[in-house]
Formats: structure tokens, sequence, C-alpha cells
């Protein structure tokens, strides 16, 4: 896979997740008691690739986690959007083809492991058409034909090159030029896909992380109840938590019922409704 190289977008504010990303980057936001973008670069490297990652939001904290793993581009005036993100780092991707990936992008399928899951995408690939990871809508008609977009999509160089080096996104500067050229494929997504960007998908990709029970870190105390629900490492338990995610550190009070909602903390609880 010389010839392409992965990209993860993980710039974000995340500010449809505050008050979750006041102090925690979107891509940071923890999963299943896994960080987003730990699940994308495990994914992308799977697929044998090498990795870059843009930061701007709270971006030393992202370059600190990625340190090692990946190149980090840091945004220092702020995030340059999807495209923008790009651009600014076409001297890494050197003439390569780009795997794009969102960082906030929760992908599961339920026969083949993260990589094997997406490589329909690089598969066979020409090196010149846009191809793109899509779910069927659920309305029939899609963002892109009868597809709505699922986390990534694989550019050519040639785009790559000639991406404005400012603020936009690449719906405009990529994906909509080569669906007009007819050199945009769509691939299908077989798995769940949610996008985790509000606090009900975020919970809702948590509980489907949990497949149905509970996950529960194992240095986390539960004096209290826990069902269908994630905890985060050296959380403490002592009410009761349904359908809802406490992360790392957080607490649930003795005489207290936590549903439908996230825990950071001792005290901060965000609404999650999935209704």
């Amino acid at each position: 896979m010389s010839d392409i190289a992965a990209v993860i977008l993980a710039a974000g504010e995340g500010q449809r997740l505050r008050p979750l990303t006041l102090n925690v980057p979107k891509a940071l936001c923890p999963v299943g008691n896994v960080p987003l973008l730990d699940r994308a670069l495990a994914r992308v490297d799977a697929l044998g690739l090498p990795a870059a990652v843009n930061a701007a939001y709270l971006g030393e904290a992202v370059a600190r986690h990625a340190e090692g793993r990946a190149h980090v581009s840091v945004e220092p005036d702020g995030p340059l959007g999807t495209g923008g993100g790009l651009a600014r780092l076409r001297s890494w991707v050197d003439g390569r083809g780009v795997l794009l990936g969102n960082a906030d992008a929760y992908l599961h399928d339920p026969v083949l492991g993260p990589g094997p899951d997406i490589a329909a995408l690089i598969d066979g690939w020409d090196g010149t058409s846009v191809r793109m990871l899509g779910r069927p809508a659920a309305s029939g008609k899609g963002e892109f034909g009868d597809y709505d977009f699922a986390g990534f999509s694989l550019i050519p160089w040639r785009f790559v090159a000639s991406l404005p080096d400012e603020k936009h996104e690449v719906v405009r500067s990529v994906w909509r030029p080569a669906e007009r050229e007819g050199a945009l494929t769509v691939v299908p997504y077989a798995g769940t896909y949610l996008d985790t960007g509000t606090p009900s998908l975020y919970l809702a990709a948590n509980l489907h992380a949990a497949g149905g029970a509970s996950l529960v870190a194992p240095d986390a105390t539960v004096r209290g109840t826990v069902e269908r629900a994630v905890v985060g490492a050296g959380a403490r338990i002592d009410g009761d938590v349904r359908d809802a995610v406490v992360w790392p550190g957080g607490r649930v009070h003795a005489g207290e019922t936590l549903t439908s909602a996230i825990r950071v903390g001792d005290d901060l609880t965000v609404p999650a409704s999935m209704s």
C-alpha cells in the first residue's frame, strides 16, 4: 500500500457535544472505553497504512495522544475544515492517494474486524477515481444517490495536489466535483455507522460497543447496579446506571439513578435521549 496514506481528521471543536468537549477534544472522547482516535488509528494500522492526524481545538492533547503513532499536523489558528486540513498535509502526502477518515466515525461490522471492514475502499483502486464509504439512506434519498457518507473516503493525489490552502470542506472541493465528472463511487458499508457528533449518537455508539450488555473497566468500583452501560477506568458507581455512560474517573452517588445520559466527574450530567 505504498501508494496510499491515511489522514485522520481530528481538529474539530465538537460543539454539538458540549459540555463534554469543553476540556476534552472530540477525537479523544471514549466510546466503549476506547478514545475515538485510537479506534480510527487501529483501523488504518490494520490496513498497513502510514497515518497522519490533524489537530486544532485542544490540539496539544491530540498531538500528545498520537505521538509516536502518526504524523501530526497542528493548525494553530483554528480548524481549517476537512479540505484545508488535508491541504496542510500535502507535503507529507507527497504524491500518494489518501484514505481520509473522520476521527468521530464509529464503525462496526459484525463479520469483519476494524480495517478489513473498510478494505473494499482500497481494493483494486485505479488511483484516479474518488471512492466513498456509504450506508443506505434511511429516507431512500441520500447525500450521494441512495447513500449517505459513512466516515471514510479515498482521494487521488490529483485532487489533493490542487486543494486550496484555506479553510474549506472536501465535499465542495473533491466529492461534488468528482460526482459531476462521473468519477465518484460509493462503496456500501455492511456494518453499523454512527458519527457520534451529538450526545444521543455518542450514547448510541457506546451502547452498541457494549453489545447490548454492560462494559465496565476492570478498575472501576461498582457498589450499585449497572445495566446496559459503559463505565470507564477508575469510575465509582454507588447508585444505579442504566443505558448510560460514565467517563473514566466519573462517579454516580448512592441514591442516584443515571439514565440516558453521560456522566463526567462527580456531577456533570449530559442528557442523551435516543428517542
